[in-house]
């Protein structure tokens, strides 16, 4: 009996040592990792900690605005209601969404794949531009929906819808590929960046800097206190030369059209008005644009998205005529008083080359072929000096390169030569092809912009300035940040009388009833100008003697008109571009003349 008790004791006693140990192991455990987590992972814990109590939240910048010469405002800010959601919050994100939908459109709205991808501790941004019914729902239901927030955050407005859209570029969320590049440290994913136009390239200026405060939260997610704040810094102003009022009035007289209308200040390169037709409104970028709206603008075969006036290529026609006149001028092969008999046409070899006047303008000189832009007095002066002759002077006046104002963007155009025939077509140049040349046909092609470059500097009396738009970068009290000064990028290649010479020649165009140009007359002004009249298509038989508006529109010819205003110290000089408009006389000239109008 003694001995089973003494078993019995020696068999408790082991197994009070057992769980004695195994107490021990499981002290000793949870020391190593209280020790493990405190030491060894105690930075990492504590920020863990912390995250579940504190946030860092970004406070929106204001980007700057964009002002026209005046000080008037093109381009500003405005308050938008922005729905963000902190994925670690909510109870179950996907269920939250579905509940959203019927009373939140979320149609726009980012992938799961997306959301999931931004760490789910910092606000991700869902929807932007929530309307007044989705804020009170939101708000009324806020309990039910943990972790979603409303910011009342600045968002663009572009004040006057397309108006010179192409030039002040859109805002777009900020690409994975933007994302990667050095200069994007600042940005977040679902942060807008300058796209496109003024606002890409002076997004470094526009942008300020985004501010920071530390909150404490609840466990919902909601702000309880701010614990820190830094303000952000608000972006620049960009004050640019162009004219609001000038700018309307272009963009109406455009309405409707396919083209592009530039007007410079020959005394310095400040474009006071630039438009490209058609357009499109930025706000739809700033907003948030829709798939479908997005398909409709690079599916539209108008192509509304492409600046014209830098990238709209086309023959300058018979402004080309300034050029070959320079030229014959300049390398003796005519003077003012040389003449020529027009029948209404000028055969070379086997082929007779047209007049725009088939009856023919009879004996003229120079000043009399400029101003009744006469075809057959300069198919002789071109087919003596030669294609590469040509070539140089055009060259020198601006065109077949870029003017500066856009280099990423601008094209170049063409002045063909006989070395770019054998280079780009392996074919020698035709001798007939000189002849089509000396009216800004066969390859010549130019931009808007050179066109108002080179009427330019005739009108100013010689002077090639640097094309440009942005006058001064300022700060929001108006000190001045970076002033941007006129650029002289070159002279015409010809004598004073030369340019004399043609100047008195583009104001008879415009001052005389016989001139091409008469309806760019303003009562008061001397306005100087040159017509051109593109064709498009060689046209078919049967509509040579049928009205010009019965003749599909897209086989009819294009319109260009150069002018400058007043003749003796201009202060515009205006390109103006209708495509399939006409003749330059008719559809173009009597825009110039509303212009020069609205700018006495």
């Amino acid at each position: 009996m003694e001995l089973t008790s003494l078993y019995k004791t020696d068999a408790i006693k082991n197994k009070a040592n057992i769980f004695l140990v195994f107490i021990f192991f499981l002290f000793f455990i949870l020391v190593l990792r209280l020790w493990y987590l405190q030491v060894i992972r105690g930075d990492e814990m504590r920020n863990l900690a912390e995250n579940n109590r504190i946030r860092i939240k970004s406070i929106a910048n204001y980007r700057g605005n964009i002002l026209d010469r005046t000080g008037k405002v093109l381009v500003s800010i405005k308050p938008s209601f922005n729905l963000y959601v902190t994925r670690e919050d909510t109870k179950n994100l996907e269920s939250a969404l579905e509940l959203l939908k019927p009373s939140v459109d979320l149609s726009q709205a980012p992938t799961m794949e997306k959301i999931k991808a931004y760490p789910s501790y910092r606000e991700f941004l869902l929807r932007k531009q929530l309307s007044k019914r989705e804020v009170a729902f939101l708000e009324e239901n806020s309990i039910d929906f943990p972790g979603f927030t409303i910011k009342v955050e600045p968002t663009r407005d572009y004040k006057f819808g397309d108006l010179a859209s192409q030039v002040l570029g859109y805002l777009g969320e900020i690409s994975e590929r933007q994302m990667s590049s050095a200069k994007a440290k600042t940005y977040e994913l679902g942060d807008l960046i300058g796209q496109y136009g003024l606002e890409r390239k002076f997004e470094s200026f526009l942008r300020g800097k985004k501010g920071t405060k530390r909150v404490e939260i609840d466990a919902a997610g909601r702000e309880l206190s701010v614990l820190e704040k830094v303000d952000p810094a608000p972006g620049y102003n960009l004050v640019l030369s162009l004219d609001l009022n000038l700018q309307k009035i272009v963009e109406k007289e455009m309405e409707g059209k396919r083209g592009s209308i530039v007007v410079l200040n020959p005394r310095n390169g400040n474009i006071l008005a630039i438009v490209s037709k058609p357009s499109f409104d930025p706000n739809l970028f700033a907003m948030g644009i829709s798939h479908s709206d997005w398909n409709d603008l690079i599916k539209n075969e108008n192509h509304p998205m492409e600046n014209r006036a830098i990238k709209g290529l086309y023959p300058p026609g018979s402004i080309y005529k300034i050029v070959l006149a320079s030229a014959g001028l300049e390398e003796g092969i005519i003077s003012e008083n040389t003449t020529y008999h027009c029948p209404g046409y000028f055969v070379f070899g086997r082929r007779r080359y047209g007049c725009w006047n088939k009856h023919g303008h009879g004996k003229l000189n120079l000043n009399e072929a400029l101003l009744q832009s006469c075809d057959v007095y300069f198919y002789r002066v071109g087919h003596t000096l030669g294609i590469d002759t040509m070539a140089r002077y055009a060259k020198k006046f601006g065109l077949g390169s870029i003017t500066g104002f856009d280099k990423k963007n601008e094209k170049a155009g063409l002045v063909p030569t006989k070395a770019w025939k054998k280079k780009a077509k392996k074919e020698p140049w035709q001798p007939g092809e000189t002849i089509s040349a000396s009216i800004g046909q066969s390859y010549n092609l130019v931009t808007p912009l050179q066109l108002a470059h080179l009427i330019s500097a005739v009108g100013n009396g010689g002077t090639l300035y640097k094309p440009s738009i942005v006058k001064s970068i300022r700060k929001y009290n108006g000190d001045v940040v970076e002033e941007f000064k006129p650029q002289m990028v070159g002279r015409l290649p010809v004598k004073k009388r030369t340019l004399q010479i043609i100047r008195r020649g583009l104001l008879e165009a415009v001052r005389e009833r016989r001139g091409t140009g008469w309806r760019a007359q303003v009562k008061g002004v001397q306005v100087a100008g040159k017509t051109g009249t593109v064709q498009v298509v060689s046209l078919r038989k049967e509509w040579e003697n049928i009205p010009e508006e019965d003749i599909p529109l897209k086989f009819r010819d294009h319109a260009l008109f150069v002018a400058f205003a007043p003749f003796e110290n201009p202060y515009l000089a205006i390109s103006i571009v209708v495509e399939h408009g006409g003749h330059g006389g008719s559809a173009a000239a009597p825009i110039a003349k509303k212009i020069v109008q609205a700018f006495q």
